[in-house]
């Protein structure tokens, strides 16, 4: 269980701090939920405190874990050999998954497509939500700004 205050990554959504614990009711059933505050932007998102285990809440990586996840960035191979459609689902699932290390390599191979031969509208919304995603976590694992990760990943 989780605490305010706490530092967590929400697959799909990126990496927060937990500001309040509130009890809602949605579609007739009352819960509690984690509300976190998103690192830049002003999103907050809710998240069912029963469903933290599905869901694959988790907490951020520290700032040790951070540095070898960006000296990782730098190393990482590209793949362009798959069809559109494949490599589309396999970077979803990556994505999904919650793993930074997968996230950063569906940045890093999106980001050298991107360069190589262009992304499709798809390809470019995911990349920007990935990117989202290990930013968040990365911003707040650091305690530097979204602009100095950034430059970090070029």
């Amino acid at each position: 269980m989780y605490k305010i205050g706490d530092k967590v990554v929400y697959p799909m959504h990126g990496a927060g701090v937990i500001e309040s614990i509130e009890e809602k009711e949605i579609l007739g059933v009352t819960q509690k939920y984690y509300v976190m505050k998103m690192p830049f932007g002003d999103m907050k998102v809710m998240i069912p405190m029963s469903n933290c285990d599905e869901i694959g809440i988790r907490d951020i990586i520290d700032n040790e874990e951070a540095d070898k996840v960006l000296a990782a960035f730098k190393d990482l191979s590209l793949d362009f050999n798959l069809n559109w459609n494949k490599r589309y689902r396999e970077n979803m699932l990556k994505i999904k998954s919650g793993d930074v290390y997968e996230v950063a390599r569906v940045v890093k191979a999106l980001m050298g497509r991107e360069k190589e031969k262009g992304l499709s509208t798809g390809e470019r919304k995911m990349l920007t939500n990935a990117k989202r995603i290990l930013i968040s976590e990365l911003v707040l694992a650091k305690n530097v700004e979204q602009e100095e990760i950034e430059e970090m990943l070029v």
